[in-house]
């Protein structure tokens, strides 16, 4: 894990590990509030060929919840960014925020301890694939 990231890369079709990604994410209580097709962006605003890359900002609601109880401010950090994106024919790389790095930039101890337990269903969203 890095400091600001969990990532794997899988192989498959990049639309079936959209797919996928977002049904694991539902499994650990997250829904996807926005997607970004930066491909189709990049190509509409400035007529550059990119490849497939989205970012979704998944939310879990509790969690939100209970974060912006705890700091009214924390939502800068909000949704929780994953990343898909094509690296190769057939390679995929899934990449999760890792929440604890940003929320120790507010030194809020409940913060943090809320953050540790989001890393830890987005770490198994990401080793779910």
């Amino acid at each position: 894990m890095d400091t600001f990231h969990i990532t794997t890369q899988v192989t498959g079709d990049f639309d079936a590990v959209v797919e996928q990604i977002e049904n694991v994410l539902k499994t650990e209580g997250f829904g996807i509030i926005t997607m970004i097709d930066v491909k189709e962006t990049l190509k509409k605003r400035i007529n550059v060929d990119f490849r497939n890359y989205k970012i979704l900002g998944a939310c879990n609601p509790t969690f939100a919840h209970k974060a912006i109880l705890a700091e009214d401010k924390v939502g800068v950090f909000l949704p929780c960014n994953v990343v898909v994106q094509q690296k190769t024919d057939g390679i995929i790389e899934v990449s999760a925020m890792d929440p604890v790095g940003g929320m120790q930039l507010i030194g809020n101890a409940e913060l943090t301890e809320i953050a540790i337990e989001i890393r830890g269903k987005l770490a198994r969203v990401i080793q779910a694939l």
